[in-house]
């Protein structure tokens, strides 16, 4: 299925295209990875950090999986001339996830943690090398994005919504730089830690149940999390409308569908902005709004 919602031309109606490979194994990677550390969850539940340390791979490895299957979508709308851009950014993509997974799954097989940890020379080495593989997992999302964004086109709900999709979700991901600076208290009494998922809390306080996001204080996790699935939920939300049209008379119209999505992208950046300030305020997000009052 393409993106634009009136008839293809002849030589696009079907795609005679290969599937993205590097991105699709990735994602059936990351589906093993999810069961496999879901039953090390029950089987082998290591606490780290006052949590079981195997729920964190196995939210990274479905978040991920989600993201390879969306991304090989999306780069099947690419013209034909800028089909190797594309693979190109596939196989940086895959590469650096995977890496990323490695260190990850690797910490928690070791007893500790991935993210932020800076105690000895390997483990500030390897949240480096992380550190470097998201950064170029981002500047390979923002090429993709400007190549799909001249590529879809104007003028239909699933065009807006993937554009919208695409800025929010970069948006969303950059917000995952906010967490790597050091917190006061971790420049006044270092600890081997440089960085954190809550503000104004310890990381490893009470929070929601699986998620983990801190339910004493602001956690960036939220924000990011809710910013960078917009490239899901705008265009799913694209195509339910879609689907509800062959119901509701009101959907039929084309320029209906736009509007909607129109509102619903609005509303989505703005709750993405509301979510990082209610964050970097010390908020939990078990109090919405609450850092207004």
């Amino acid at each position: 299925m393409t993106v634009l919602e009136h008839r293809p031309p002849p030589s696009r109606a079907l795609s005679t295209r290969p599937p993205n490979r590097p991105l699709l194994a990735l994602a059936a990677l990351m589906a093993a990875t999810a069961v496999a550390t879901a039953v090390l969850a029950v089987v082998d539940p290591v606490q780290i950090s006052g949590r079981n340390g195997w729920l964190k791979p196995l939210k990274f490895a479905i978040s991920i999986g989600v993201y390879a299957v969306t991304i090989a979508w999306l780069l099947d709308q690419l013209p034909e001339r800028r089909q190797r851009v594309g693979r190109i950014g596939a196989g940086v993509v895959t590469a650096a996830l995977v890496i990323e997974m490695v260190v990850i799954v690797g910490a928690v097989a070791a007893g500790t943690t991935s993210h932020f940890n800076v105690s000895s020379p390997l483990a500030t080495t390897l949240w480096a090398v992380m550190g470097t593989s998201i950064a170029v997992v981002w500047l390979v999302n923002l090429v993709l994005a400007a190549l799909l964004w001249r590529a879809l086109g104007t003028g239909t709900a699933r065009q807006l919504a993937v554009r919208a999709g695409l800025v929010i979700g970069l948006a969303g991901m950059a917000v995952a730089f906010l967490m790597t600076s050091p917190t006061p208290e971790q420049l006044d009494s270092f600890t081997g830690v440089a960085g954190a998922h809550a503000v104004g809390v310890a990381d490893d306080g009470p929070g929601l149940p699986f998620l983990g996001w801190s339910t004493t204080g602001g956690d960036l996790r939220v924000p990011h999390f809710i910013g960078m699935h917009a490239l899901q939920v705008l265009p799913l939300l694209a195509l339910g409308l879609e689907v509800l049209a062959r119901r509701i008379p009101a959907l039929t119209d084309p320029g209906t569908r736009s509007r909607v999505v129109a509102v619903a992208s609005g509303g989505y950046a703005v709750l993405l902005v509301l979510l990082t300030l209610q964050a970097l305020a010390g908020t939990p997000v078990t109090e919405p709004l609450g850092f207004l009052g």
